[in-house]
């Protein structure tokens, strides 16, 4: 079991100004974690430092599931049939991947390419491993990935059946498995 230094967490003011400068909203339960203790590695994300290193980092992890979306649009021949047929032209399916990204709720990035749903505003969204369009759950909610990524469950225990549906990421991962692999259980496409 990996261990996790800590520091002490954000206040509820600090949370305020963080979803505000960052134009995001903090599911409740990433809030609660990030007001009992701010985790502390390269790899987790520090909400309350506004050091530009920090801010690029953090407004970087931000766009990667857009940017790894749109890059898979552009150099993988990735498309989402609902986003209606492929058009020939590279510069009108960037347009409408980028419209179509918009829709989506905001990732928020936890820890390295896990990221928890910013929709809906309740507790208990799951989080995902995304890496361009390779995505799949990495959590049933934020506690259950902190069991995963650092403690002694195995991602492939997740109940799957249960997770909360999130528009448009929980249908990409179904797709994605269905696209990458005909006849593919969407069980498999859920821990690929």
């Amino acid at each position: 079991m990996n261990r996790i230094k800590t520091e002490c967490g954000m206040t509820e003011d600090e949370i305020v100004v963080a979803q505000g400068f960052y134009d995001v909203t903090f599911p409740p339960d990433l809030a609660e974690l990030l007001v009992a203790f701010t985790p502390t590695a390269d790899k987790f994300y520090r909400w309350a430092d506004y050091s530009p290193e920090n801010i690029k980092a953090n407004t970087d992890m931000l766009a990667w599931p857009t940017d790894g979306t749109l890059f898979d649009v552009e150099h993988n021949d990735f498309w989402l049939t609902t986003w209606g047929d492929k058009p020939d032209d590279m510069a009108i399916r960037l347009r409408i991947a980028c419209k179509e990204m918009r829709k989506a709720p905001k990732l928020i990035p936890v820890f390295a390419h896990r990221y928890v749903s910013s929709f809906p505003k309740e507790a208990g969204n799951p989080v995902y491993s995304a890496y361009q369009t390779d995505i799949i759950f990495y959590g049933h909610d934020i506690w259950d990935y902190f069991e995963i990524e650092f403690g002694s469950k195995r991602q492939s225990q997740i109940d799957f059946d249960s997770i909360k549906h999130i528009p448009f990421w929980n249908d990409m991962i179904l797709n994605i498995g269905r696209l990458a692999e005909p006849g593919i259980t969407d069980e498999r496409a859920l821990s690929a």
